[in-house]
Order: C-alpha cells, then sequence, then structure tokens
C-alpha cells in the first residue's frame, strides 16, 4: 500500500492510482506524512525523447509485423491493462503513473523516418504505427508529429498500419486518402467495451466507444481500409461484449476484425488488480480467477501462440464466440495485404522542431 491509513482512491483521468517501485532500481520513496486529500494530481509532463532512430524490429512470430514506429513513449489514453507499461521502468521511471503522465515525445521522428526511408539499405515493409503506444493520443492534437511521419510515409508511398482508440486518426483522412490509393495502408481501432461508464474507467482519456465507431464509418466512407480490434478481451468483465462490439463495427464500416486476450506482464498485474478493486470490486475476483484459467494458474504466461489467446476451455469458448459473431454480421476472416511496389524514396527535407511556429498539428 501506500504508507497511510486510508485506502487509495482513484484519480479522475487515470488509469493508475500510484506509482510502484521501478524493479531495475534499488532505492524508492515512501512517501509519509500526507494525506490523499492534500496530494495534487499528476499533470502531464512532455520530455523530448533524442532517439537517433526511430523504426523498430522485432521476430515475434505472433505479432504479425516486423518493423514499428512510436512517436510516443508512455500513454497519455491511461489504460489500467496497458501491456507497454513496464517499458517506462527502462528509463527509470515508474510503470504507473509515470507512464500515463511523463510522456517522452520524439521531435525528430519525421526526420528520422525520412533518412531512414531515403537509405539505399531500407527494405521496403509494412510500418506499424504504433504498436507500443497510441499514436494519436491527446498530445498529439498539440505537437502532430504523427502526422508529420505520415506525411513522410505518404510521399514515400510506403505501407502502414495504424493501432488507436482515439477519433483523432480521422484529421489525417487525407494522407490516409493518398496512401489507401497504392493499397499501402491500414487501420484497426481497437474497441474495448460498448459500456461508456465502464470505458471511462478502463481507459480515460481515450475516445469514447461512440467516437471510435464514428472514426471507423469516417475512415471507411472515404474509401480507407479500416477494421476493429476487439482488444483486450477481459475475461468475467467485456468477454460477453464480443458480439455487440462486432455487430456495432461491422454497421460502422468495419471489413476486418481480430481479437487480443488480456495480457499483463511484470508489473501490469499488480497495477490492474489494484484497478479491479478500486472500480470493479463485486468482479475482481472472478476476473483473477478466469485470468488463472487462462493462463495455467499465473495472471501472464509469455509463451508464443498463446500469450494473445490464453488456452484451455474458457480461451476455446471465446474463440469460438468470436468466430460465429464475425461470420454473423459479415466480417470475413481475412487481412489488408498491403503493397509496398510502389514504394520511392523520399525527398531530403528540413528537420522540425518539437514546438514549431505553427502550434503543432496542422488541418
Amino acid at each position: 500500500m501506500l504508507g497511510v491509513s486510508e485506502p487509495r482512491r482513484s484519480i479522475r483521468g487515470r488509469g493508475s492510482a500510484h506509482n510502484p517501485a521501478n524493479r531495475f532500481l534499488p532505492l524508492a520513496v515512501e512517501r509519509e506524512a500526507w494525506t490523499l486529500a492534500s496530494d495534487p494530481d499528476p499533470r502531464t509532463e512532455i520530455l523530448e525523447d533524442r532517439s537517433r532512430s526511430i523504426i523498430s524490429y522485432n521476430n515475434s512470430p505472433d505479432l504479425g509485423f516486423d518493423a514499428s514506429l512510436n512517436p510516443y513513449r508512455g500513454c497519455e489514453t491511461g489504460c489500467s491493462y496497458c501491456y507497454a507499461r513496464p517499458t517506462h521502468e527502462y528509463f527509470g521511471l515508474s510503470a504507473g503513473l509515470d507512464f500515463e503522465s511523463r510522456i517522452l515525445a520524439k521531435p525528430e521522428a519525421p526526420a528520422l523516418l525520412r533518412r531512414e526511408l531515403a537509405s539505399p539499405r531500407w527494405k521496403p515493409q509494412v510500418l506499424v504505427l504504433s504498436g507500443v503506444t497510441d499514436p494519436y493520443q491527446p498530445v498529439e492534437r498539440r505537437l502532430g508529429i504523427t502526422r508529420r511521419c505520415l506525411e513522410v510515409l505518404a510521399e514515400a508511398r510506403n505501407p502502414v498500419g495504424i493501432v488507436t482508440k482515439h477519433h483523432r486518426v480521422t484529421r489525417n483522412i487525407d494522407l490516409l486518402r493518398e496512401l489507401a490509393r497504392y493499397n499501402a495502408v491500414r487501420v484497426q481501432l481497437s474497441i474495448t467495451t460498448l459500456d461508456r461508464s465502464l470505458q471511462r474507467k478502463l481507459e480515460p482519456r481515450a475516445s469514447t466507444p461512440e467516437r471510435r465507431l464514428d472514426a471507423i464509418a469516417r475512415l471507411a466512407d472515404a474509401g480507407i481500409p479500416v477494421g476493429v480490434n476487439v482488444a483486450p478481451v477481459i475475461p468475467g468483465l467485456t468477454d460477453h461484449e464480443i458480439p455487440a462490439i462486432l455487430e456495432a463495427a461491422a454497421k460502422a464500416g468495419a471489413g476486418r476484425a481480430i481479437y487480443i486476450m488480456l495480457r499483463l506482464p511484470f508489473g501490469v498485474a499488480a497495477l490492474f488488480e489494484d484497478w479491479l478493486r478500486r472500480n470493479c470490486p463485486d468482479r475482481a475476483g472472478k476476473v483473477l480467477n478466469r485470468m488463472r484459467e487462462l493462463r495455467g494458474g499465473s495472471l501472464y504466461a509469455s509463451t508464443f501462440g498463446e500469450r494473445m489467446r490464453g488456452r484451455g476451455p474458457f480461451a476455446e469458448q471465446v474463440a469460438r464466440l468470436f468466430s460465429l459473431a464475425r461470420a454473423k454480421h459479415g466480417i470475413e476472416p481475412r487481412d489488408y495485404d498491403l503493397s509496398a511496389e510502389h514504394f520511392r524514396p523520399p525527398r531530403a527535407g528540413p528537420q522540425l522542431g518539437l514546438f514549431d511556429e505553427s502550434g503543432g498539428e496542422p488541418r
């Protein structure tokens, strides 16, 4: 606990309620002689990340992509279950509140991307935006780093897959439509629940379910390949919503659908359990027991082939439910085969700073 007598409270607009100790650091701060009522809620702080490269590679057999780019580290969206939270510990920060309130932005990402795509060593292939944190999280409205990366990708006609929980992706329809001309883009909107009250607690700074469905409709109307990720499926909490989510997404125009079971690596398990007991105390036991049933008695298992789906009777039940609902609502079990045949190296261009004179994202 926090070293205080009163129970931990939820913080408006945040998924976490505290900063647990960093597993890599030998020291931790113990706060004494303070009350929760007098402790100020954390404000979002933007830090500059001066990375020297922007494209990351993986060899995971169950991810479905090899290369990705992440304009931001940390995510203000604040999803309580986010599997990426432990990445903040590599920077001496916490996977809790730090992850969603101390955002590392990469101001040189567009210039770095331009340089890497222009290199003779670059092999044209699908890039995923962003694979770790949401490229359209709230800070994108002000900084516009994702949009400027898309400008480079559209100029080069390099294929890109986008995963987001934010309606803000529709502000880039002009660039996405240009990429779609060359079969070089797909967008996936992640929808965890259609329950607005639950979503506000689970994903406090994400777009509402209605807005995400509207984003699907707008992208589909613009001729941009768009689908839905029913992700994560939280057993005992949101699994029963799979048919309703697929029905709503199909009506909006989703042409593809996948699901991913909840993943709780490293300290995320304790953070999510804390969230459950604060927000859904009547269902916490059921959810945790179901998770252990899916993961061979633990809250997480990293085995390739199982970590995205789980194992056992309940995992099979969810898979059948998803498959039947997808077929019922006419969403074909297909992927979008993106093309790199129209790729052309981008021209050389100036680097942009974190805050340009326009104040961030244009249009």
